[in-house]
């Protein structure tokens, strides 16, 4: 068991860590193997949480809360080819987060976020498989190890927000409820990576979504398979 506590700096919603990387917490205490992640209630900020691990699987715990669980297993999905580096940069200008956001303080996706504070990474429409949606992320040092490899909770926060542009339109308001991800190589501080999402199915209020990292020869880096869940309106005055 060990003590960990999410900085507010790594938030999604104003009050609550953001899903990605919570779940690449987990992931890294799951030696890096392919796992899925479950979000039971949104992540504490600010405070110590016990981060349990067997090998095999992981628990995230507030006191006598269950905040997340993760269990290894594969990860299939199919992933779409990638786009060139300059239409994933093109694409930005359709990021609909610029216009209006839910969340624009998030540590992934917030246009708030400074350079260096925040991913910054504004998925937009590309042209590809319906629903597609497309950025382009140049990691900076201070998300990099002493060997300067960007570290996995930081691949694992990349593949998660542009899932929910994806599916925006169909979603609405939604938190991410499920993620399993899959790191097949290291990235470097600095290096172009591209970063996509696209639409899987939906279900009621659940939506699920494909994320991929590729770099500028559009060989992947890493992939996603996750779950987003619509939030309720809040109830009428």
């Amino acid at each position: 068991m060990q003590t960990i506590r999410i900085d507010r700096r790594f938030r999604g919603p104003p009050t609550s860590g953001n899903g990605g990387y919570v779940a690449g917490l987990l992931g890294n205490a799951m030696g890096g193997v392919p796992c899925i992640v479950t979000l039971r209630m949104p992540p504490p900020l600010d405070r110590p949480l016990q981060l349990e691990c067997d090998g095999t699987t992981a628990s995230l715990i507030d006191g006598d809360a269950l905040v997340a669980s993760a269990v290894a297993g594969a990860v299939e999905l199919v992933v779409p080819p990638s786009p060139t580096i300059e239409d994933a940069e093109a694409g930005e200008a359709g990021f609909t987060g610029f216009c209006h956001h839910i969340f624009p303080g998030c540590f992934v996706c917030g246009p708030e976020r400074a350079v260096e504070d925040g991913l910054r990474i504004f998925p937009g429409r590309v042209d590809g498989p319906e629903g597609q949606v497309a950025a382009l992320w140049r990691p900076d040092a201070g998300l990099a190890d002493g060997d300067g490899h960007v570290r996995p909770e930081f691949l694992w926060a990349a593949l998660d927000c542009p899932g929910y542009f994806a599916v925006e339109k169909r979603s609405g308001a939604a938190v991410l409820g499920r993620m399993g991800a899959v790191i097949h190589r290291a990235v470097r501080a600095g290096e172009p990576v591209i970063v996509t999402g696209w639409p899987i199915a939906s279900d009621g209020r659940k939506h699920q979504v494909g994320t991929a990292l590729h770099d500028g020869n559009g060989q992947r880096i890493a992939a996603a398979l996750a779950t987003w869940v619509s939030i309720p309106p809040p109830p009428s005055k």
